[in-house]
This record gives structure tokens, C-alpha cells and sequence, in this order.
């Protein structure tokens, strides 16, 4: 009996804790690591050894990578994300956050959202950066700094495949490395799409990739190297905007947009029309309303208003002051693209 054999619930099993352990411990032994390694130069598996070498390496290492990766909910769609720090840090591509500094949820695998927020990016290579803001004690993976993998290497791919699904979990691709570059790792891997952002593994459970772009060829994936997320890991944790690449579009001073017509009176700028679904009137403005800050600097004219929104750029934010009723309160918009 194999404890592979024993599911579901083996682990309230003595005897299929057992056999658990001491496949584990099959795996770290001189031989059996031996072979597995060995088994990473071959074209092809050779003996029911080696099948039960990589079997035993992913069910070592599957429970706490599958707990650590993410499902992130965008306007459509999903993409997927992986922890790498108990206090919730986590991993993804440019292309699934678009922008720094942009409001998120991220969905845990028991189904749990909790907010987040975009940090840096590059935009070239379709690394990024993003946090969880609850506090909170997050289940994580390690990062392979080692960068010790190799061409025919075995590796394992998770990703929430065609969007969150909490009875499926994250789906399990096993592969191949099939091609290093400097800034891109290729795997055979079938990722598709709702993976974008998820983790590539090594054999150890070390996170070596992050899902960037699904080929034509389901067979021939493209990812992240690990590396390009340290070599850019204090700009990535300072919320900076890295490179001018296809992945994320860099802001650009002036293209942001409030969507209402305004006059300015000795209080302050009174708001007028308000376009329909535009940024202002998501935020709750209202005409009527009197603007007497921007920011906290105060508006003294109109033209000091424009020339303020032109260092402003689409998807920016900006904290409106507002006259109403007598009260001044603070309104957080986040601007339109003009």
C-alpha cells in the first residue's frame, strides 16, 4: 500500500502518516536524492524510481506552495500571485497590476479576500510587486536565491487557471525547463490564462518563476526568472516604476482626468456639471460642492487648479477638500484618463 493510496483525509491515518513519513524520509536519503538529481539530466524517466523520486519531491512541497498562492481579482478577470513573506508579500507580473500604488483584492485559497495594494514594477520584464494590508500571518514560500536550476530540470507550475475556483484550489502543472534566457524562463508547463502571476517551483518547493506570458505553443511558456525580482527588489518594495516596456504603461503627467466642469469663487472652486461615471462622481463629489484644497495646498484660483492637475497623471489619486453643508471634508478620487 502507498500512501498515495490512502486519500482523502490520510493524514488522521496512523498507518498513511506513516507511510507519509517515511516517504519523506525516502527522499532526503543519499540514494533516492541521488537518483532524483541524477534523473534531472534525463530525457526521460527510466524506472519506477525515478516516478516515485518526483513524486515524492511534489507531494513534500505541494501543500505549502498551493496555501501560499493567490488568486487577485481585477475590473475582468483574475490573475494569480505568490506570498513570500509572512506578512503578506507577495509576487506577480506587471501586466496583472497594471499600475503602483493601485487598490487590490487578493482571495486566499479558503476563499478568504483580504485588500491589497500594487507596489513597484518593471515594466519591461513583467516582474511586480504587491502587499496584503491586513496584518496577519500568511502562509509563504521560499525564494531560490541560488538561481542553482538547470536546463531539463524538473519543475512545477500552480496558478488559479480560468479564475478562482476555492473547491479546485490552484492547479497543478508539472514540466520541464526548456529554455533560460537573461530576463525570461521558458517551461513546457501548460499555463493558461488566470494563471498570469502565479509561481513556478523547483523540485525543492523554492519559487524560481512568475507565469508572464502564455505562447502559442501551450507546451512553451514564458516566465519571470526569480532573479529579476532581486536585482530589482528595493525598487520594487519603494513603489517605483521600472523601464518602459509592453507590460504596464508608464504614467504620464497631465493625462488625469476629475470629469467636472468647475467656476472659482472667493470660497473656493464651485463644482458644476459632473460627467456621468466619471472619477469625480465615483468618488461621491457633488455638485455644488466647494473645492478649497487639493492635497492640502490650497486653491486660489482656477488656473493655480489646472496647472496642479497637470502634474497629475491617470490612475493617480488625489484628496479633494470639499465645502458641503457648512463642513469641509476629504474626498479621495482617482483620477480618470483624460
Amino acid at each position: 500500500m502507498h500512501f498515495s493510496d490512502c486519500y482523502p483525509g490520510f493524514f488522521s491515518r496512523p498507518l498513511c502518516r506513516l507511510l507519509y513519513l517515511s516517504s519523506v524520509a525516502l527522499l532526503f536519503s543519499d540514494s533516492l536524492q541521488a537518483r532524483f538529481f541524477a534523473f534531472n539530466e534525463q530525457k526521460a524517466p527510466n524506472s519506477k524510481q525515478d516516478l516515485l523520486a518526483i513524486q515524492n519531491a511534489v507531494t513534500l512541497n505541494l501543500e505549502r506552495a498551493r496555501q501560499a498562492t493567490v488568486s487577485i481579482k481585477l475590473d475582468e478577470g483574475f490573475g494569480s500571485g505568490v506570498i513570500v513573506s509572512s506578512e503578506g508579500l507577495i509576487l506577480s507580473a506587471a501586466h496583472v497590476t497594471q499600475a503602483v500604488d493601485q487598490e487590490l483584492v487578493v482571495v486566499l485559497n479558503d476563499g478568504t479576500e483580504h485588500k491589497a495594494v500594487s507596489m513597484g514594477l518593471v515594466s519591461d520584464t513583467d516582474a511586480a510587486m504587491l502587499r496584503i494590508l491586513d496584518e496577519g500571518d500568511f502562509p509563504y514560500v521560499e525564494i531560490n536565491k541560488d538561481n542553482d536550476y538547470r536546463l531539463g530540470h524538473w519543475v512545477f507550475a500552480l496558478g488559479h487557471a480560468g479564475g478562482f475556483d476555492k473547491e479546485r484550489g490552484p492547479v497543478l502543472r508539472l514540466g520541464r525547463i526548456v529554455k533560460d534566457g537573461e530576463a525570461t524562463l521558458h517551461s513546457d508547463c501548460k499555463v493558461i490564462g488566470g494563471d498570469s502571476g502565479g509561481p513556478l517551483f523547483d523540485m525543492a518547493g523554492r519559487l524560481i518563476g512568475i507565469h508572464s506570458r502564455v505562447s502559442r505553443s501551450v507546451e512553451q511558456n514564458m516566465h519571470v526568472p526569480a532573479r529579476e525580482y532581486l536585482k530589482h527588489w528595493d525598487k520594487l518594495q519603494n513603489n517605483q516604476f521600472v523601464g518602459d516596456g509592453p507590460f504596464a504603461e508608464r504614467p504620464v503627467k497631465g493625462s488625469g482626468f476629475l470629469g467636472f466642469a468647475s467656476n472659482y469663487t472667493e470660497d473656493g472652486l464651485l463644482v458644476g456639471k459632473i460627467l456621468e461615471d466619471g472619477a469625480a462622481s465615483k468618488a461621491g463629489v457633488l455638485t455644488g460642492d466647494i473645492i478649497v484644497k487639493m492635497d492640502g495646498e490650497k486653491i486660489s484660483s482656477k488656473g493655480i487648479f489646472r496647472e496642479m492637475l497637470k502634474e497629475k497623471a491617470a490612475g493617480d489619486k488625489v484628496v479633494l477638500s470639499i465645502l458641503r453643508d457648512g463642513e469641509v471634508q476629504d474626498i479621495i478620487v482617482k483620477l480618470d484618463k483624460r
